[in-house]
């Protein structure tokens, strides 16, 4: 019996199910825009990541169209029945007979991401063009409905774990406005701060014992940090001062939670998207899901081992600026020795940027171990053989809960403030608008800068050779210096 179509279905069933589908919609856009609207107002970077999100939602959208436009092309793809029984995420019994293989066959080596063997539920004409030629359909209608929802729902937890990862870190770092306001109230004159930088424990407990130890006891002292305490009142009223003191010395009231808060989020504005390439991961790790090799419960420690690293990484950036400046003071370099001197050479390849990219990796590694786990969890059944066995699947998620707890209330705090313990400082010290021009026209001198050194380089070669003796050679030198100093100006500026 062949499944009814719209010529056979009664009109007001078709208008009903329109109906709700166009109400849902309707809720969900008008929701959206609101929750925008809200953002506009107070929080311009977060209404930046809404704005992220429905690109994201539109990306899927277009997703969920070509599953639905090729969805027949697609069951219509025949293959040899023999390359089914190769990594197969279930290894149940063979089929032996043409009833058994109607009843199993449905997961192909792509399907790994419908998670077993699919049902060829509103797949029997493709299953009979294929039959015809003594082969079996690539994928089933049923298998692609799987495809869809496990997209949908990878997409979605991203979203979600993202926004619940920075906003439990904005909680934690709640208390930080109370010590900046403290800072402010006292008053923040470089010859004060330097004195209480001498006075607290920021360097009396960092230092502690730091000549006599070997590298791995410092190591490991900073990878222990990281579960208590990971940024002190210390912590901060030193990285602050360094901060002040190297960017922003005449302004000794600069608001430096305000502005590190407002880095945060515009830094998030990047964290809450799917880059292109992350699917190119989900395609591995969906592949390697093979029966018996325990793939996610393995993959899952990739971001525990990752997060962990970010965070040792990071207390040791703070270690080693307290022990600068002890060792400064030790050698009597006076008030400027007191104060921690921010550089990209403390980061790995100089580059403060990269702890997010990684940050961003686990987040979305770690989206996925809780959105396949709960996927397979509703479509199949806590007895599946694709859900593993219960250790294993027990194991994946505590680890998932670590990580996500670990990232929001320590590791996620101390990248918000080491990472602007580089050379440079973020646009975010600016307005939006202001951020926006000068980015404009940071643009624009690179590319006059680039322009003037090719008409330069065009016309030394249409020179006679007399005229290229030293003095054209010194005037060569002092035209690049100055063509080069607005982007010299720019390296301190972090776009």
């Amino acid at each position: 019996m062949s499944e009814a179509t719209l010529e056979d279905a009664p009109t007001w069933i078709v208008a009903s199910v329109c109906s709700v589908i166009v109400l849902i919609s309707f809720v969900f856009e008008r929701a959206l825009h609101h929750l925008g609207k809200g953002l506009e107002r107070r929080r311009k970077t977060l209404y930046e990541a809404l704005l992220k999100l429905k690109e994201e939602l539109m990306l899927l959208g277009f997703v969920s169209l070509l599953l639905v436009v090729f969805q027949e092309l697609i069951q219509k793809i025949c293959i040899d029945e023999s390359l089914m029984e190769h990594w197969l995420p279930c290894r149940g019994a063979p089929a032996a007979t043409s009833a058994s293989a109607t009843a199993h066959h449905g997961v192909s080596s792509s399907a790994v991401i419908s998670g077993g063997r699919r049902m060829l539920k509103g797949g029997g004409a493709a299953f009979g063009h294929c039959s015809s030629k003594g082969k079996v359909p690539l994928l089933s209608l049923h298998a692609l409905e799987q495809v869809h929802i496990f997209i949908f729902v990878l997409a979605i937890t991203q979203v979600v774990l993202s926004v619940a990862t920075v906003l439990l870190g904005l909680l934690q770092m709640r208390i930080w406005m109370h010590w900046e306001n403290t800072i402010q109230e006292e008053g923040s004159s470089a010859p004060k701060m330097i004195a209480r930088v001498q006075k607290i424990r920021f360097v009396q407990d960092r230092c502690k014992g730091y000549e006599k130890a070997t590298w791995v006891i410092i190591w490991l002292r900073s990878f222990f940090k990281q579960f208590y305490g990971s940024v002190s009142n210390d912590d901060y009223i030193a990285m602050r001062l360094g901060f002040v003191m190297e960017h922003f010395r005449g302004h000794p009231k600069f608001n430096f939670y305000d502005y590190m808060i407002k880095a945060l989020e515009k830094d998030f504005k990047r964290v809450v998207s799917i880059k292109w390439y992350y699917w190119i991961f989900v395609m591995i790790f969906l592949l390697l899901n093979v029966t018996g090799w325990h793939s996610y419960f393995w993959i899952s420690l990739v971001p525990l081992a990752l997060l962990l690293l970010i965070g040792t990484k990071l207390e040791h950036i703070i270690n080693k600026l307290a022990y600068e400046v002890a060792s400064k003071h030790a050698a009597g370099q006076g008030e400027g020795g007191i104060v921690v001197s921010p550089s990209d050479e403390l980061f790995w390849f100089h580059s403060p940027r990269l702890v997010l990219v990684l940050i961003h990796f686990i987040l979305f590694q770690n989206a996925f171990e809780f959105a396949y786990f709960f996927w397979t969890l509703v479509m199949f059944g806590v007895n599946s053989c694709i859900m593993d066995s219960l250790g294993y699947s027990v194991s994946r998620i505590i680890i998932c809960v670590v990580v996500q707890v670990l990232c929001s209330y320590s590791t996620l705090p101390l990248y918000a403030i080491v990472s602007h313990m580089g050379s440079s400082f973020k646009s975010a010290v600016f307005a939006d608008d202001v951020a926006e021009h000068l980015r404009g026209w940071a643009d624009g001198a690179r590319r006059r800068v680039r322009r003037s050194a090719t008409d330069v380089d065009a016309s030394c070669l249409g020179t006679p050779a007399a005229g290229r003796g030293w003095e054209g050679a010194a005037g060569w030198r002092s035209l690049m210096a100055g063509r080069s100093r607005p982007t010299q100006q720019l390296r301190s500026i972090s776009f």
